[in-house]
This record gives structure tokens, C-alpha cells and sequence, in this order.
């Protein structure tokens, strides 16, 4: 199956969610096709499932979540990744996702329905 963005509207808000059965980002530039792709289509906010994503992403030593992050900061398009993250034991991965659920751009969240909350609580 291809990557499908498929639209959610809450309120006066648009988004897309990725769904695919396949890893949409595997790479840094898959990351920024990605965010291109979103971008050009008018939406500033979309959720990535982790599944979707290759586990060197969370291995911050291969720098790939940094430079997508940054990418997608840069052109302030809000990036929610939704998955299980308890599953990775590196201290500093741990850091790094709860420092950027602290601000807005980025947020590591266990659910599609917390990613919905996130959104309504804080557009």
C-alpha cells in the first residue's frame, strides 16, 4: 500500500495523518519529501505513526531526527509522531522526546486520540 494522507478536521483545524503499512520515512531526505509534500498542499500539522518511521530515527547518534525536526520547525509545520516509545532504553532519546513535548512543534505521543487532545488544548 502507498503512503495515504488522510485529512481530520477539528474546529476550525485541518491536518493529515500518514497511514501506510509501509515505512514512509526511512531516510533524512524521506523526511523532507515528506514534509514538502504536506507543506505544499496547505497543512501545517500532521501525524506520523512511529511504525512508519526506521528505528535509526530513534537512534540519535545517526542525527536523522535532528534534521528532519529541525526542517520541520523551520517551516513550522507541527509534527506529531504517535507510538509506543517506551520500547527504546536510550537515556538521551528519552530526554530529547520529553524536551520536545514540551514545546509545540514536535511532540512524541502514545496515541492518534492524545495527538487530537494535543491539538484542541493547544492549536
Amino acid at each position: 500500500m502507498a503512503m495515504k494522507l488522510e485529512v481530520i478536521k477539528i474546529s476550525q483545524t485541518e491536518m493529515v495523518e500518514v497511514i501506510s503499512d509501509d515505512l514512509v520515512i526511512q531516510s533524512a531526505a524521506d523526511g523532507l519529501d515528506l514534509l514538502g509534500n504536506i507543506y505544499y498542499q496547505g497543512y501545517d500539522q500532521v501525524i506520523v505513526h512511529a511504525r512508519n518511521i526506521s528505528p535509526d530515527f530513534f537512534d540519535l547518534t545517526t542525527k536523522m531526527a535532528g534534521e528532519i525536526l529541525q526542517k520541520f520547525a523551520t517551516y513550522r509545520v507541527r509534527l506529531m509522531i504517535v507510538g509506543d516509545f517506551s520500547i527504546y532504553a536510550s537515556k538521551s532519546l528519552k530526554d530529547f522526546i520529553f524536551e520536545s513535548n514540551r514545546g509545540k512543534h514536535v511532540n512524541f505521543l502514545e496515541s492518534k486520540a492524545e495527538a487530537l487532545r494535543a491539538i484542541q488544548e493547544n492549536p
